[in-house]
């Protein structure tokens, strides 16, 4: 392998035995009998470069605070509620784009350079496995990085965005208490309420980043592009996710109906466990490394 050994950041990763030999044969055994893997990750995947989950025992989101994120109707039909949700983000930003990718977004590249890795679905906005290197994937609930406008469709990037906010806002400053999934952080309505969003360049349309938020769903076309993907493939592995979103899990579904072998390395219960011929309670980072 060419995987640099990065130490992970574990300040947002559940605590979890070291991985067991047989678990890392079983989990070898696996991969080997596959052909055509069909690979999704979750926000478990990320938690080790230093990224919080939502539902991580003890240390996701839901466990820390009564922090929620922000739904789909709730930004297209509030001005406060854009306000809110770019003030946040852009005092995120800096942080959480600089996030690196780790050891096990570097074995999924390698797998797929082998040949083995047949493509990859991550339901992460944050671009990790893009920085990795991967290129037979896709991003289910789009990515961070990139913002359109809900008018005429024009797209941006959100580094270019971030200077437009600066020069709107030359004065304006923050402290955020504490940090979020997704590039959030957060601050005090007193903080947010003097913010200025800019509008779309082209045609002064909302701006809103390119990710599916909660209560949105994900588009036909991109579903219909995943399954026919997940038709060639011959097995399925579940890395760092519990599988909670039906937009995931509807292809763990898929896969079990076409009788697919699936695996699952998650620290916690899934909701596959019931169906998954092989689960393993470690961290992504740690145990994949282990497979050749």
């Amino acid at each position: 392998h060419s995987v640099s050994r990065t130490s992970p950041n574990l300040a947002f990763v559940p605590a979890c035995l070291p991985p067991d030999p047989r678990d890392v044969e079983e989990l070898q055994r696996f991969v080997s009998n596959s052909k055509r893997l069909f690979v999704m990750t979750g926000a478990g995947i990320s938690t080790e470069s230093g990224i919080p989950d939502y539902r991580s025992e003890g240390v996701g989101l839901y466990a820390r605070t009564d922090r929620r994120p922000i739904q789909h109707t709730q930004f297209v039909h509030s001005a406060s509620a854009r306000q809110r949700y770019w003030a946040r983000n852009f005092v995120g930003w800096p942080q959480f784009s600089s996030h690196q990718p780790n050891t096990a977004h570097l074995v999924l590249r390698d797998w797929e350079k082998l040949g083995k890795l047949h493509w990859l679905v991550t339901q992460n906005v944050d671009a990790l496995h893009a920085k990795a290197g991967s290129q037979r994937m896709t991003e289910l609930h789009g990515c961070t990085h990139r913002v359109f406008c809900l008018d005429c469709g024009d797209q941006i990037s959100r580094s270019e965005l971030q200077k437009h906010f600066e020069a709107l806002n030359p004065t304006w400053k923050a402290e955020a208490f504490g940090v979020a999934p997704d590039g959030d952080v957060f601050l005090t309505d007193e903080q947010v309420c003097t913010f200025q969003v800019p509008a779309c360049r082209k045609c002064g349309g909302i701006l809103k980043p390119d990710v599916t938020f909660f209560g949105d769903t994900v588009s036909r076309d991109k579903v219909d592009f995943v399954h026919q993907r997940l038709a060639e493939s011959d097995s399925m592995l579940v890395a760092g996710s519990s599988m909670q979103v039906y937009s995931g899990y509807r292809f763990a579904l898929a896969a079990r109906e076409k009788k697919l072998p699936i695996a699952i390395l998650n620290i916690g219960p899934t909701r596959l466990d019931h169906f998954a011929s092989l689960k393993l309670n470690s961290r992504c980072g740690e145990l994949l490394p282990l497979v050749v």
